[in-house]
């Protein structure tokens, strides 16, 4: 069977948002808000002025394809391919104005603009290799065969103080940006802690009873559709409290963690086990009949009457009693329940170690 592929810290970032942070296609539709303006702007100087005017059409050209760039994401809503069009987009931009000298060279500081966005709107990966490209092509532009080809209209010392200064504001936006996404992985884990912990009991690792009723109410809202029956099981350690008194609590403890683990182990994924309070289980059986759920029961029953657990040099064992239903016409979950707990009583009165199916 195909694994499925290991994610990485980008692609759980990817998944996981904090509260009040900006999505990335709403920052990137920001961007390109302010950017459009600007660059007509831009365009109408270089229009006025003599022999610009390839200059300032390149500067409508780039204003119009980031329109579109975020009108096609509204339309399709392809966040990948609206985030790889616009760094595609503003890296060509920044390109041309650094080699053309835009604004009597001027607009070369944009390029500080660069590294905080390009971090912010993508993995860390493609930052760094954007960034580092991009310092490697500022430093050729400044080099002689720079000066050859290109011919940049720029002081010795304005060139090595660029450098310096945008390699140094690339590696703290690069520093900055792990800290942020180290922090969101914190969060991400603490939330997915959080997450388990209110729907699990601390003991068993169980469902606990909260999330054991959010799924039976699930199933029976899939049952009230389809007409599926499901059956529940509600069961109780045999004299538990007895266990408790002769051995101590954390005698108990340990049976109630070996019960856990055999319900585990005998039921199917599809079934939900939770620990219902105290000693006492309910496992939700969907798409189950009543005489299925009575030789589940059964089965289980017998798996924890062979099982034992070691405490204190002590081998000590258990049984436990069993009531199944089954849902039937219209009642209510509460009305299942109680049928349930009426067969369990059963059990307990018939001698306990017995598993009692309810009648209708």
């Amino acid at each position: 069977m195909k694994q499925p592929a290991a994610k990485t810290p980008d692609t759980e970032l990817s998944q996981f948002r904090v509260t009040g942070e900006i999505p990335v296609p709403v920052l990137i539709n920001w961007l390109t808000s302010a950017a459009v303006p600007i660059l007509l702007f831009f365009a109408g100087r270089a229009a006025s002025a003599d022999n610009n005017s390839f200059t300032a059409a390149l500067l409508v050209t780039f204003a119009a394809l980031l329109a579109l760039n975020s009108l096609v994401y509204l339309g399709t809503r392809l966040q990948s391919l609206h985030r790889r069009g616009f760094i595609g987009l503003i890296t060509a931009l920044f390109t041309f104005l650094v080699i053309q000298a835009v604004e009597d060279g001027s607009a070369i500081i944009w390029l500080f603009a660069y590294p905080p966005v390009i971090f912010y709107i993508s993995q860390a990966r493609v930052g760094v290799i954007a960034c580092a490209g991009g310092l490697a092509a500022l430093a050729f532009l400044f080099s002689p065969a720079g000066d050859l080809i290109f011919q940049p209209p720029y002081s010795t010392s304005f060139r090595i103080s660029m450098i310096i200064v945008l390699g140094f504001e690339m590696v703290t936006c690069y520093i900055l940006d792990q800290s942020r996404r180290r922090s969101k992985l914190r969060l991400l884990k603490l939330a997915t802690e959080f997450e388990f912990a209110a729907k699990h009991d601390a003991l068993t690792g169980l469902a606990n009873r909260r999330e054991g009723l959010e799924q039976l109410d699930i199933e029976y809202q899939r049952y009230l559709r389809s007409q599926r029956s499901f059956s529940v099981m509600l069961m109780d350690i045999d004299l538990f409290k007895g266990i408790n008194d002769r051995y101590g609590h954390h005698a108990g403890d340990e049976l109630i963690r070996m019960v856990a683990g055999i319900l585990r182990d005998q039921c199917r994924k599809v079934d939900t086990v939770a620990r219902w309070g105290g000693e006492e289980y309910l496992v939700l059986l969907p798409e189950t009949g009543p005489e299925e759920a009575l030789k589940t029961a059964q089965r289980i029953r017998a798996a924890v009457e062979a099982g034992s657990v070691k405490v204190d040099r002590h081998s000590i064992g258990a049984t436990i009693s069993v009531g199944t239903a089954t849902i039937a016409g219209s009642e209510s979950i509460d009305h299942l329940l109680q049928r349930a707990d009426e067969a369990l009583y059963a059990a307990k009165s018939a001698g306990r170690n017995q598993a009692c199916a309810a009648g209708i």
